[in-house]
C-alpha cells in the first residue's frame, strides 16, 4: 500500500527542514498542495529542499513547476481539469463520486478518491460513502491499487482501507496536527508520527 503525504495548505517557517527530514525517513510521495498562493512562494520553498528529492513531488495547481524544477509530476483536483496543452508527464487526479473513478484511472497514474471519512482540517468537507458502497465500488473493481483514500485517514483507519482494496492512502491533516507551526520548532513528534503511518501501510 502506499503512502503519499500532502503539504499543509500554508506555508511556515520550518516545513522546508520538515520535508527533508521527511524524505530521509524514506518519504516516497509528497503532493505539494498550497491553493490560492503566488507561486513564488512554492519556488521559494523548493529551492530550500534537496534536488534529489525532486522527482518524488507531485505539484498541485502551478504546473510549471513541474518542469522548472524537474518534478515527478502534475495533480488535477478535479476530474474535468484539462492537462496543459502538450503535457506528456504523470498526472494523478482528486475525484469526488465513485462513478467518475473509472474514467479518470484511464488518463492517470493513481486517483485520490475524496471524502472517505470526514476531514480532519475542513469541517465542512463530510463523508460521502457509506461502508456498503465502498465495499461495492471495490467489488466492481472501481476502488483498486490505483485508487488512493483522502480525508479524514489515520492511523486508527489504515488496516480498513487496505482491506477495502485501496492502493493508498493520502495523509494530511492526521500528520501536520503533530507539530504546531506557531509554537514549536522540535518536529521530533512529527517524524515519529510519520514512522508509525509508513508501518501501517506496511
Amino acid at each position: 500500500m502506499k503512502l503519499v503525504i500532502m503539504t499543509k495548505a500554508t506555508f511556515f517557517v520550518e516545513e522546508d527542514k520538515i520535508l527533508t527530514t521527511l524524505f530521509e525517513e524514506g518519504l516516497e510521495n509528497l503532493h505539494l498542495y498550497k491553493p490560492e498562493s503566488e507561486p513564488i512562494y512554492s519556488e521559494r520553498l523548493l529551492t530550500l529542499l534537496p534536488e534529489d528529492y525532486y522527482k518524488k513531488i507531485t505539484v498541485h495547481d502551478h504546473f510549471y513547476l513541474k518542469e522548472e524544477f524537474g518534478l515527478h509530476g502534475i495533480h488535477l483536483n478535479n476530474p474535468s481539469d484539462a492537462l496543459p496543452y502538450g503535457y506528456k508527464g504523470y498526472v494523478s487526479i482528486t475525484c469526488r463520486k465513485l462513478e467518475d473513478l473509472k474514467e479518470a484511472k484511464k488518463r492517470s497514474s493513481y486517483v485520490f478518491l475524496r471524502n472517505v471519512y470526514d476531514s480532519q482540517g475542513e469541517p465542512t468537507e463530510k463523508r460521502s460513502f457509506t461502508e456498503e458502497q465502498l465495499k461495492s465500488a471495490a467489488r466492481q473493481g472501481l476502488i483498486d491499487k490505483h485508487v488512493y483514500a483522502l480525508s479524514g485517514i489515520n492511523l486508527n483507519n489504515i488496516k480498513r482501507m487496505k482491506d477495502l482494496g485501496f492502493g493508498g492512502v493520502v495523509i494530511s491533516t492526521d500528520l501536520w496536527q503533530h507539530f504546531n507551526i506557531h509554537q514549536e520548532q522540535d518536529y521530533k513528534e512529527l517524524i515519529t508520527h510519520f514512522n508509525k503511518l509508513r508501518k501501517a501501510v506496511g
